[in-house]
């Protein structure tokens, strides 16, 4: 079976950026771009949704997808049922999915909607989020063109390979980015700062851990630059900052955790797009 890059899209403009971006990244890898919509159960109020017609808005969104990259093997599908459920199923035989960070229904005060939060935290493929606004080309300038968050103390070795796989391929520089915590700060929150000396330690001790359990991505992708980074800082703060020199942004997801803490949060005020893979 031909494995694609699905997009998942409904009527709102978010979800055509992240499709555009869905195919700058099939383009890339050379695979197919399903454009996919989902359409609830039940009978529909067709007064109501005058003039939406379900069946329309993947084509929709395809053909205009297809004017703009000649080359994009594309093809269309219209499901029914609910909208994570569905896009779940698709993950199976998906390369990727990607999908807005929130769709048509979602609400200014909740940055992550349902369906993504649901898709992103449970599929079997990488999830790209795409925030609204980004269309995946990032602005001039940026060199940190695909930033890799890893715990250099637990490595998430599908998101490792992930984010060394697609650097290589864009032949783009690597950011491996660690954010511990410093030395210290589990002895309460009284406790006097940690001296330079003892600070510039844990980073040398950081580092050379980040070093070591990068080396087997290294030797397997030699053409790829890898810039190895660690700061003592907050994750969240820390990945939020660098997602604005990123064009994307790659996470771990454990087996059976959903999106964690830090991810839920980096996806609701990543500036650029977001990649949670699965362990």
């Amino acid at each position: 079976m031909e494995r694609v890059v699905v997009a998942g899209v409904d009527r709102s403009a978010r979800s055509r950026i992240a499709a555009d971006w869905a195919a700058h990244e099939a383009i890339s890898r050379g695979l197919t771009l399903r454009v996919v919509h989902v359409t609830p159960l039940g009978d529909l109020d067709a007064a109501e949704l005058w003039p939406y017609r379900p069946e329309t808005v993947a084509p929709y969104v395809a053909s205009q997808l297809a004017a703009r990259h000649p080359a994009l093997r594309i093809e269309s599908v219209r499901l029914a049922g609910a909208a994570a459920r569905a896009l779940l199923f698709q993950s199976r035989s998906a390369e990727m999915i990607v999908l807005g960070v929130r769709g048509e229904g979602g609400s200014a005060g909740l940055p992550l909607g349902s369906t993504a939060l649901a898709v992103a935290g449970a599929a079997a493929c990488p999830v790209v989020l795409v925030p609204g606004g980004n269309a995946g080309a990032g602005p001039p300038g940026r060199t940190d063109k695909v930033t890799l968050a890893v715990d250099a103390r637990d490595p998430a070795d599908g998101a490792v390979d992930f984010a060394f796989d697609t650097a290589r391929l864009r032949g783009a520089r690597l950011h491996a980015l660690y954010a511990g915590s410093p030395p210290g700060t589990k002895t309460g929150r009284n406790s006097p700062a940690p001296s330079a000396p003892a600070y510039a330690a844990r980073v040398d001790q950081d580092m050379a851990l980040l070093s070591y359990e990068l080396q087997p991505w290294r030797a397997k992708y030699p053409c790829v630059r890898v810039l190895e980074d660690v700061v003592l800082l907050d994750s969240v703060r820390a990945l939020v900052r660098t997602s604005g020199n990123a064009e994307l942004m790659v996470v771990g997801r454990r087996a059976g955790s959903g999106l964690g803490p830090v991810a839920h949060a980096v996806a609701q005020h990543t500036r650029c797009p977001l990649a949670v893979v699965p362990a």
